[in-house]
């Protein structure tokens, strides 16, 4: 049964889902940086866990409110595209940390710290894109769209000087195997959250 509120409201509690998805997405990157930073601890896996779980709640109540709600704030094709590229990011963070735990008594010397922290701060920018929303400002939007380009072509700068120390023959073989899967799923998670950083943007231009 729809509520009055829902049937003529102004649709804001979409912002606000999707600022929880955006967040939840960037504690799972903090959680990762803090993760790799840290190397003398057991990696734990229940941060990860928990962004996921957020995220997935958010998801969740978006899908619902795009049925029950008769108006959204901006178009509903849109919310959905945004929604999803923000539940990507926190699915592939998880990835890499379920199978660095796996693997960690490989990876010895092998520092993932700085791509993390990349990642964490493409994260934030997502964040603050998706907070933007509710104003629709172009030039700001412009502003974090240019950051968040910045940081992509830096992480694949360091992708180049990656592939280098593969083919140092400094490394043996499931090192190298493991240091390419690695770093390119770190590649991929960066990948993500441009995208939603390009979906914000996008919504932006549209509306603005």
């Amino acid at each position: 049964m729809f509520s009055l509120q829902t049937i003529f409201g102004q649709g804001m509690q979409f912002y606000t889902l999707l600022e929880a998805a955006a967040n939840a997405a960037h504690d799972s990157t903090k959680a990762l940086h803090g993760m790799l930073r840290d190397t003398q601890r057991s990696p734990s896996l229940d941060a990860f866990k928990l962004a996921r779980q957020r995220e997935r709640e958010a998801s969740d109540k978006i899908s619902r409110e795009l049925v029950n709600s008769f108006i959204t704030p901006i178009e509903r094709e849109d919310i959905e595209a945004l929604g999803t590229a923000l539940y990507k990011i926190p699915k592939q963070v998880e990835k890499f940390a379920d199978r660095y735990s796996l693997a960690i008594t490989h990876l010895e010397g092998i520092d993932f710290a700085p791509r993390a922290a990349m990642l964490e701060q493409a994260a934030a920018v997502v964040v603050k894109m998706v907070h933007e929303l509710r104003n629709m400002k172009l030039e700001r939007m412009k502003e974090l769209n240019d950051e968040l380009r910045s940081i992509e072509m830096e992480a694949d700068r360091l992708m180049l000087e990656l592939y280098r120390d593969i083919y140092s023959g400094k490394l043996d073989h499931l090192q190298m195997f493991l240091l390419k899967e690695f770093f390119e799923i770190l590649e991929k998670a960066i990948d993500r959250c441009r995208e939603a950083g390009v979906v914000a943007y996008e919504i932006v231009l549209k509306n603005s």
